[in-house]
């Protein structure tokens, strides 16, 4: 693997961008297979500063070394900005993004393979994010979005389209994970959520916009509000031509907001179609990158979840039980439905 194949890592960019240089050391060998000694020949360190440092016995400091390491192991250029620009750490979208995405122009050119590397690292970060958290990523992801909206005035037609798409897709992501950090983001999740599908929309995503109407929906019954969870949801189900995994996502997100509103007998049905669609879900390397995690095992957990809010708890034990095992990679996810599961065994 090439040193720039090896910064598709989520992990290894999360550190890069924290400047945690100790991490990034350990992090950076057990990907390239690196000795010590092979590392400090790239960074023009000694192995005994190498170990050091790798142990936290020693700090880098000198912005003449961590230029030389940055040098040495090939970081990206959007990682390098999230480490030396603050302002990437900020929560909500900043004019200038949207103002570049309103230059773009319908004639010219650019070259996508940018964009499309971009693409592969942004679904790295989302199976990381589950391990990680969104925090450590945020200046890069932000740094990324930044990247590909510096591509938009100068691209044209398909082209465009494209990277649109992929500035949706990030802020989506962006959107998603100041909602998780709560308080005083939640606006910033908002913000992020509208201007994803306005450029989903402009692009003519129709699967990214129904995603995004999805997580508005989320938003509104976690908020305590399901009967606009309710409009919204029903909302991202619309339009002819969404993908059998986006509308399987919307149909689910519309059962649990049905089931909060107490159309309980409805809800089960829709939990029923948004099984079936989920089952006709193409392999993972040819669906969205944004659906990683829709496979049939994550729709019986849905199924199961439906249950749940439904109060059918016998059905949400069984499901719960037979879909929790292949969470086992995704922490975050597993502890959530363990617990549906634990209150659910108590309820029975």
């Amino acid at each position: 693997m090439g040193r720039r194949e090896l910064w598709t890592d989520g992990k290894l960019r999360a550190a890069a961008a924290s400047q945690n240089w100790a991490a990034v050391f350990r992090r950076y060998r057990q990907l390239s297979g690196l000795s010590q000694q092979g590392l400090g020949e790239l960074v023009g360190l000694t192995q005994g500063h190498v170990s050091n440092i790798e142990r936290g016995l020693r700090k880098v400091t000198s912005l003449e070394v961590v230029a030389r390491i940055m040098r040495g192991i090939d970081v990206p250029t959007e990682v390098g900005q999230a480490v030396h620009d603050p302002t990437l750490s900020e929560w909500g979208p900043d004019p200038e993004l949207r103002d570049r995405v309103a230059r773009a122009q319908m004639l010219g050119r650019t070259d996508l393979r940018t964009a499309e590397r971009l693409q592969r690292v942004l679904t790295e970060h989302r199976r990381t994010e589950d391990e990680v958290g969104g925090r450590v990523l945020w200046p890069v992801v932000r740094s990324q979005l930044d990247a590909v909206t510096r591509l938009i005035p100068e691209s044209s037609g398909g082209a465009a389209d494209t990277l649109l798409l992929l500035a949706a897709e990030h802020a989506h992501w962006l959107s998603w994970v100041a909602w998780q950090e709560g308080g005083g983001t939640v606006g910033a999740a908002l913000a992020w959520a509208d201007t994803a599908h306005g450029w989903a929309v402009e692009g003519g995503h129709d699967d990214m916009a129904s995603w995004v109407l999805r997580l508005r929906s989320y938003y509104m019954l976690q908020g305590g509000d399901p009967v606009r969870a309710l409009r919204t949801a029903e909302g991202a189900r619309i339009g002819a031509d969404l993908s059998p995994a986006a509308r399987a996502a919307a149909t689910h997100q519309t059962a649990m907001s049905a089931a909060a509103v107490g159309e309980r007998d409805r809800a089960q049905r829709l939990a029923d179609e948004a099984l079936n669609l989920a089952r006709l879900v193409p392999d993972e390397q040819d669906r969205p990158g944004w659906l990683y995690f829709l496979d049939e095992n994550r729709a019986l957990l849905q199924h199961a979840a439906t249950a749940y809010a439904c109060r059918r708890w016998a059905d949400a034990v069984a499901g719960f039980r037979a879909a929790l095992p292949a969470l086992e990679g995704y922490p975050r996810d597993h502890a959530h439905y363990t617990a549906r599961l634990a209150d659910a065994v108590r309820r029975a």
